[in-house]
């Protein structure tokens, strides 16, 4: 198994002594209500777990919530509320959605307001290792103090500066120092701490998270490509700093943006299309294969009519799965070519278009086999299988039969099948008739017969 590292900007075999897994994922800052944004990046990083634990891995997966900043601040200033019931409300919310779209909940939640002392605990020593400085209530991190500082994002510390606009803030001794303490401003909320009331950095806050819940070295840490700079990058010279223990991560994992034509989809531009709004417009799984279609590190451009083609991919994976009736003699259809194309696939950083190849046809040989009267039971199993490993659900939609009308649903359409093979064909159209009359669609076509809807 290979997967892409940013920092050495390569594929990397990847492996745990230990058989566990440690990932830290950056969250969200839950100002508002998710987008689909957000979507995209738990999904990729619950399909990265989920394939982990499908090679029999141990994984200890965190996920955090920024619960304090600048637009924390000032969205519940605008709301009329405090930091904290804003984010309870849109935390709930994310969660509600989340288990929507079939994303196993990470293991701990951590939130930054609740880690206060261990970030304090941090900062004191690299206070102390003169790797930070307080200046009139805030603490800044000395950037020229990391001499590997850059190299996560693959820039030189010179380079940075070179035609950028930095804004001059003359307690600090050097532009591109960042803040890991900042003292607290008329109205906001603050905490004590041996600078004064205040509270903490943005970068700070992950860094003591990750270490407070998976230590000191972390096995894959995740977010979106728009984090590396200067959010990881940051991170990562901090957490070194402090631990004087090398690496911080093994491996760092960046998700592509999803984009609204041209544009970086994000609240700040305001092209944004709630989860909420995309979950009352297509069903989960069409949304996860839309999300999976493409391999997690490149750009996705988002558009309507790629999710609907999604949403009737998804329909065809939930016919092969439908059972039909008794097979004929001892045939049966092997499934185990297409788990091994799926695996190699995943085995390639995670490369979920070719897997989602394996699946796709894996399901067409299913509707042939049942068309011969194989035995398909055990490749439905295995496309289960595989289609879980991508948090897949395949539940019928609402208005479809039950599992308990299926069968005879199947039946009806043996029967017909053997009628039009007959030459019986108003016999056959009679029952065709009768099940469209029940809301059941029949589609005949050289792969066999498939069936939607129903009343149940």
């Amino acid at each position: 198994m290979k997967l892409h590292n940013t920092l050495s900007g390569k594929k990397e075999p990847f492996s745990s002594p230990d058989g566990k897994v440690r990932m830290y994922v950056c969250g969200i800052t839950p100002y508002s209500a998710s987008h689909i944004g957000h979507a995209m990046f738990a999904i990729v990083f619950d399909v990265v777990r989920r394939y982990l634990e499908f090679k029999g891995f141990e994984v200890r997966h965190v996920q955090n919530f920024t619960d304090i900043d600048d637009k924390m601040i000032q969205a519940a200033a605008g709301l009329g509320i405090s930091t904290r019931e804003l984010a309870e409300q849109n935390i709930q919310q994310y969660l509600d959605e989340m288990d929507q779209l079939n994303a196993l909940r990470a293991h701990v939640y951590p939130r930054a307001t609740e880690e206060i002392p261990k970030i304090i605990e941090m900062i004191e020593r690299l206070v102390a290792t003169d790797f930070a400085y307080p200046k009139d209530g805030d603490v800044y991190f000395r950037v020229r103090a990391d001499k590997d500082y850059g190299r996560l994002s693959h820039r030189a510390l010179d380079s940075m500066m070179a035609g950028a606009r930095v804004e001059i803030d003359e307690s600090k001794e050097y532009e591109r120092d960042f803040a890991l303490w900042k003292g607290q401003k008329p109205g906001e909320p603050a905490w004590d701490s041996p600078w004064g009331p205040g509270r903490p950095g943005w970068h700070i806050e992950c860094s003591a998270m990750a270490s407070a819940y998976l230590g000191e070295t972390i096995d894959i840490h995740g977010g979106g490509q728009d984090l590396i700079f200067p959010h990881h990058e940051n991170e990562l010279a901090q957490s070194e700093s402090y631990s004087n223990n090398k690496p911080f991560v093994r491996f760092w994992m960046h998700n592509g943006l999803l984009r609204f034509g041209e544009d970086k989809m994000s609240k700040s531009l305001g092209n944004i299309i709630s989860v909420k709004e995309a979950l009352e417009r297509f069903s989960p799984d069409a949304l996860r294969l839309f999300f999976l279609s493409s391999h997690y590190r490149s750009p996705l451009v988002y558009s309507e009519h790629n999710v609907e083609a999604q949403e009737r991919a998804s329909e065809r994976l939930m016919a092969a799965l439908r059972p039909f009736g008794t097979a004929n003699g001892d045939q049966r259809l092997e499934a185990e070519q297409f788990r091994e194309r799926f695996v190699e696939a995943m085995d390639d950083d995670l490369n979920t278009p070719r897997a989602l190849a394996a699946i796709f046809d894996l399901a067409r040989e299913i509707n042939r086999g049942r068309e011969k009267r194989y035995d398909v039971s055990n490749a439905q199993a295995v496309l289960r299988e595989l289609a879980d490993v991508l948090g897949l659900r395949l539940a019928e939609p609402e208005g479809h039969p039950s599992a308990d009308i299926a069968p005879f649903v199947d039946l009806l359409i043996d029967v017909r099948a053997d009628l039009r093979q007959a030459g019986q064909y108003d016999l056959a159209d009679k029952i065709r008739d009768q099940l469209h009359s029940l809301g059941v669609i029949i589609e005949d076509s050289s792969e066999g017969t498939q069936w939607r809807g129903g009343q149940g």
